[in-house]
């Protein structure tokens, strides 16, 4: 391993359930009759979301929604997953590149900042939606933080816990690691090279 690229939310962050609490409330107000829809949209991107359930008669409401959302994102909670601090620095002194890959823009990593000053210092490099021309699972982000380092995607690792995330990884050539942070275990397994529920037993 050359470069390990991870995912944010899910993956970083222990925050996709407070994102099914943000989406139970705008399904419930716009998709009533579609109970439980929150969680079938666990994992997709925003501009996925909008194109699935918020298009049409519904349009007129993405800018009320992401409005919402970027005052939500704001107030979330950012603790990481268990292990994640102590991994990341162990692979910095293995002179083991890293990334954040994320569909999350910039709006939403200036409040990981403001919640974690010292998030900059533990990656060499933060990918975002505005560096992809492509979302995923199109492997377009994971190829790109590759050529960022200047390695092959056969040196990459990927920390991944959605679906898309997942496919992305392994569309890019990539080995996979996925997390059970967001869906189980048994389900993400036949994405994956490896599953895990956190860090703690991955240094040494």
């Amino acid at each position: 391993m050359k470069a390990a690229l991870f995912d944010l939310d899910g993956v970083v962050f222990n925050t996709e359930p407070q994102y099914t609490v943000f989406w139970g409330e705008q399904c419930r107000e716009f998709h009533p009759e579609h109970p439980g829809l929150e969680h079938e949209i666990k994992g997709q991107t925003l501009v996925q979301i909008y194109d699935a359930w918020f298009a049409g008669p519904l349009a007129e409401k993405q800018q009320l929604i992401t409005s919402r959302l970027n005052k939500f994102e704001k107030q979330m909670d950012y603790a990481y997953i268990a292990g994640f601090e102590d991994y990341i620095k162990d692979l910095r002194k293995q002179g083991i590149k890293t990334a954040v890959v994320t569909s999350s823009n910039q709006i939403k990593m200036e409040a990981v900042y403001q919640h974690h000053p010292e998030f900059k210092d533990l990656f060499d490099a933060i990918l975002t939606s505005e560096d992809f021309e492509r979302s995923k699972p199109d492997p377009d982000c994971y190829l790109k933080a590759a050529e960022r380092f200047g390695v092959i995607p056969e040196d990459c690792v990927v920390f991944e816990d959605s679906f898309n995330g997942l496919k992305s990884g392994r569309a890019a050539g990539m080995r996979v690691v996925g997390l059970a942070t967001t869906n189980p275990a048994e389900r993400i397994r036949p994405l994956c090279d490896e599953v895990i529920n956190d860090y703690i037993n991955l240094i040494g």
